[in-house]
């Protein structure tokens, strides 16, 4: 079936432009790299954590020398030579002219710079902390080790200080500041006396943005700003939509400070919640996400195809969200009786839209019809929709799996709009509904039933409420 509108597709559309934006004035960069002669290699700037776009192109002399020369000013961020694909170093773009020598033996050991203070800074940083963390290595596992360890990690916070001060306002102190973690203060006591158990948590989720300039479009080509939305939508913040989207909320207003770095949050947190790539039940972030800042000229959008792909795709999916009663449908089973799909008696309904001649669904007719037979003493029922070919293909999918203890029906394309009204881009579809037909689960994998319902019984078991006394004293007097 037709793949829907995707947002992935937007990011050359929206994010590139902007980020290609370049001065009138040129660059000249002379990279001595030993080990690299006659190679060609990428100067390229990172977007995202494992991404980078190539900026020029130069090909080593026989004395391992890169030239890279043009007539605009690169824009300015933390690059990577890249040779065979693989980066050799980092430097940070905010000089436009200079010079670095180095080997592939010991990059950052044996780096020289010119003309350069932010890589001057950049290189002196790493080689002082290479060298610490070193020798704190080498103590590891000897008498008294940790006490000397305790001295290095004090020189280190205080050369550390030292050189955020000394070199405040150059773009390698904010990009060491953008990648910091949070410093966490002692916990405060509770009126028991005890330490508050959650105020590590919430003081560490709360300043875990301090670092990191939301005004400076710089960041936009390093990999933190992509690391920090991951780590605080993923991992900081309950995987449920009431818990993302005021978490996303948060981003974006932060965000707001720069337009460049507004567009690309915008962008990146939708594209996350669009296709539920990780997570099951999380399209109303989407669903949030389109309305709030697509639909409503905050995300600027030119295309007005792209708007109508975003419009379409929020009025197929609110319908559809986890909560929500899922449309009926009325078709014949293999005796022409009509079976509605809301008339089915069942604790849980498994409706599996599906084509008799698709790969995936033959995949899937197997593990359907195991989960069907371990859990239909919990009340398990399944309601397969064939969708499309001709009434013999059908019936012979049917007989080759042997699910005939399912209620199979048949549903030709017309005048079911299964793409529109259930969702079916693509087949199988799954959806898991309670007794009153309400989605529990959404385009969920045949092959993840057994875990998620297996889950599921297990969540309403713990909801349960202990016996009371009366219902104790039953119990004991059987």
């Amino acid at each position: 079936m037709t793949r829907r509108f995707c947002f992935a597709a937007l990011l050359l559309l929206l994010a590139v432009p902007t980020l290609w934006a370049q001065s009138s004035e040129g660059h000249k960069i002379n990279i001595r790299i030993k080990g690299l002669a006659n190679k060609t290699a990428y100067l390229a700037h990172f977007y995202g954590p494992t991404q980078y776009i190539p900026r020029d192109t130069a090909k080593a002399d026989a004395q391992d020398l890169f030239v890279f020369d043009g007539p605009k000013a690169l824009p300015e961020g933390l690059y990577m030579v890249v040779v065979n694909n693989k980066p050799v170093l980092e430097l940070v773009i905010g000089e436009q002219q200079f010079s670095v020598q180095t080997d592939t033996v010991d990059v950052v050991g044996s780096m020289q710079v010119t003309g350069s203070r932010e890589n001057t800074t950049f290189y002196d940083y790493q080689r002082f902390l290479s060298k610490k963390y070193g020798e704190m290595g080498s103590l590891q596992q000897q008498p008294g080790g940790q006490e000397k360890i305790a001295v290095l990690r004090r020189e280190v916070d205080a050369f550390r200080k030292d050189f955020m001060e000394k070199n405040a306002g150059t773009l390698t102190v904010k990009l060491f500041r953008a990648a910091d973690e949070p410093e966490i203060p002692e916990a405060p006591k509770l009126a028991n006396g005890r330490p508050d158990s959650n105020f590590v948590f919430n003081y560490y989720k709360s300043h875990y943005f301090d670092g990191f300039d939301f005004t400076d479009e710089r960041l936009l080509r390093t990999p933190f700003l992509q690391k920090k939305l991951d780590r605080y939508l993923k991992e900081l913040t309950v995987q449920t939509p009431d818990s993302i989207i005021p978490a996303a909320d948060y981003l974006v207003g932060k965000a707001k400070a720069n337009k460049d770095i507004l567009q690309y949050t915008i962008w990146y947190i939708t594209n996350q919640y669009e296709e539920q790539k990780k997570v099951l039940n999380t399209d109303a972030v989407f669903i949030h996400m389109a309305e709030k800042y697509w639909l409503t000229g905050i995300m600027p959008v030119s295309d007005t195809a792209t708007l109508k792909g975003i419009r379409e795709r929020v009025k197929v999916l609110k319908p559809l969200l986890a909560g929500k009663t899922l449309p009926n449908v009325s078709l014949q089973d293999t005796l022409g009786r009509w079976r509605a799909l809301h008339d089915l008696k069942a604790e849980y309904t498994v409706a599996f839209f599906y084509d008799p001649e698709c790969s995936h669904c033959r995949e899937s007719a197997p593990r359907l019809k195991k989960f069907y037979e371990a859990n239909k003493a919990k009340g398990v029922q399944v309601y397969a929709v064939a969708i499309g070919k001709t009434p013999e293909v059908w019936k012979k999918f049917i007989r080759e799996f042997r699910l005939q203890n399912l209620v199979n029906v048949y549903g030709p394309s017309s005048p079911v709009d299964y793409k529109n009204q259930y969702d079916v881009y693509s087949t199988p579809t799954v959806y898991l509904l309670d007794r009153n037909k309400k989605i529990l689960a959404r385009r969920l994998p045949v092959e993840d039933l057994d875990g998620y319902f297996d889950f599921l019984l297990r969540q309403q078991a713990a909801k349960k409420p202990a016996p009371g006394p009366a219902a104790k004293a039953s119990v004991k007097g059987k």
